[in-house]
């Protein structure tokens, strides 16, 4: 184990500290970014940003009740009159913590780590290492918005970010893809020393574009986002809302949009979109492939409804295939998003320099038959996806060479005609499961019930949906 897994194994054991303060595991992560903060910038010799009186120090030398009082009114303090950047992790800061022994207890054991281990692999990394420790935690919740670490390293290797780009996160989450993005960059820049100045400050404060709806989840994204050196300005909002149409175009996508319907069944605000739907992934589906600029590359995670839903659905999924080329459909193994126990693709799509007849053939990547049932047992790994990587090709555009496998192969190409005549349903499979399969094979029993509530929920939320647009209710955004 490095000093940062060691680091990350030692501040998340720290959880079960605060059991006894009825601190759920969002809140202690978020708990923990707070004071982490506040040790960091001592770490990294950055407090000149901080107020007077709101340093780690200032915690470090109380005690008691006193102690607890001071964290208080240095998180309200930090809210209102640190720099934008701070202001905006620390906006509407408070803490969950009631016994003054608790917090004791997590200032002096995080004084107590490795710093200068930390230092030298990475803050960054290490609290990246504590989000993902978050989201595999199956009480946290997290999952939700976590995707996992080595589909999107997969997915950054395939579009290949390039230096100069905007690149962009319509859901971003605690910033996975964005950061992924920005450490691709800088190992082939030597970390951006081989970009000129003006090139460099593009990269640190415009290169990026994020939008988080959820504002603890956005204060996590701020935070990893500052510990890996970006200095984007990310926004809280929504961008089914008019917040998305006025995003900047983009010369890259990367998202993984959240499950289900909007709250309620409503549908987006925006009034920019064509196709009206109250199914929040075809409604993100729109906004990506209308915000490419010509040429632009996308690779969005999507759950397999998407793939096959009538009405709206098929119309997005045409429009879609005449405003860009969707050359590549990467289907996922199952298991690998916990929380929703759902079936997922990844789309991978070029915008066309015309809006008319841009995909003539798509390529079918089936990585789920026969795969094994990924978990705890099974972790799932980068290694897992190098086979679709090396048959996607060196042309981040997907327009390298390939070859189609056949009906016993992973690979397949389905032609737009083909894919026509199905309706435009893109959920296309071939292969055949294996009949036998052991015990060790079968998802964990916690997994099938979380599939099957998925499949509830989904199905109550498309039912409302569907009321909400035969009655034609307006219904506020979440």
């Amino acid at each position: 184990m490095n000093s940062t897994q060691d680091i990350v194994a030692k501040l998340w054991s720290l959880c079960h500290v605060l059991r006894d303060d009825g601190i759920t595991y969002h809140e202690y992560v978020t708990e923990l970014t707070y004071l982490l903060f506040l040790k960091m910038a001592k770490e990294t010799e950055r407090e000149d940003r901080l107020p007077k009186g709101c340093r780690w120090d200032d915690l470090l030398n109380t005690e008691g009740v006193e102690q607890l009082n001071v964290y208080r009114e240095l998180l309200v303090k930090l809210g209102a009159e640190a720099d934008s950047r701070i202001q905006a992790i620390f906006q509407n800061a408070n803490t969950s913590l009631r016994h003054p022994r608790n917090l004791s207890k997590l200032i002096t054991d995080i004084d107590q780590l490795d710093w200068y281990s930390a230092r030298e692999e990475g803050l960054g990394d290490l609290y990246e290492g504590l989000l993902e420790k978050n989201a595999s935690e199956k009480k946290s919740g997290a999952g939700q918005y976590f995707t996992p670490r080595p589909l999107i390293e997969c997915m950054v290797n395939c579009i290949q970010p390039q230096p100069g780009e905007v690149i962009q996160d319509p859901a971003a989450g605690t910033g996975g893809f964005l950061i992924a993005a920005d450490r691709y960059i800088k190992e082939r820049t030597d970390d951006l020393f081989d970009l000129s100045e003006s090139q460099q400050n593009f990269q640190r404060h415009r290169a990026f574009v994020g939008v988080e709806l959820v504002q603890d989840t956005h204060r996590l994204f701020l935070m990893n986002a500052m510990l890996h050196g970006i200095d984007c300005d990310f926004l809280m909002g929504d961008t089914l809302s008019p917040t998305g149409s006025d995003l900047p175009p983009a010369d890259v996508i990367l998202t993984n949009p959240p499950f289900g319907t909007k709250k309620g069944g409503g549908r987006p605000t925006r009034d920019d979109f064509t196709y009206v739907t109250g199914n929040k992934q075809l409604a993100f589906l729109q906004h990506i492939y209308r915000g490419l600029k010509p040429g632009g590359r996308a690779a969005v995670v999507l759950p397999d409804n998407v793939l096959f839903e009538e009405g709206a659905g098929s119309q997005i999924r045409a429009d879609l295939m005449e405003k860009c080329n969707l050359h590549t459909i990467l289907r996922l193994p199952t298991g690998i998003f916990y929380a929703q126990g759902v079936k997922t693709n990844v789309l991978f799509f070029t915008r066309g320099k015309t809006d008319q007849g841009n995909t003539k053939a798509t390529w079918v990547y089936d990585l789920r038959t026969n795969m094994p049932a990924f978990g705890k047992r099974t972790p799932l790994t980068h290694d897992h996806f190098k086979p679709f990587e090396k048959a996607y090709g060196k042309k981040s555009d997907g327009t390298s060479k390939r070859k189609d496998e056949g009906e016993t192969g992973r690979f397949r190409s389905f032609s737009r005609e083909m894919i026509a005549k199905r309706g435009n349903n893109l959920d296309i499979s071939w292969l055949k499961d294996d009949d036998a399969h052991s015990a060790d094979d079968l998802p964990e029993p916690d997994e099938i019930a979380a599939q099957i509530r998925a499949r509830l929920q989904t199905a109550m939320e498309e039912m409302d949906a569907l009321t909400a647009l035969l009655e034609g209710e307006e219904v506020e955004s979440e």
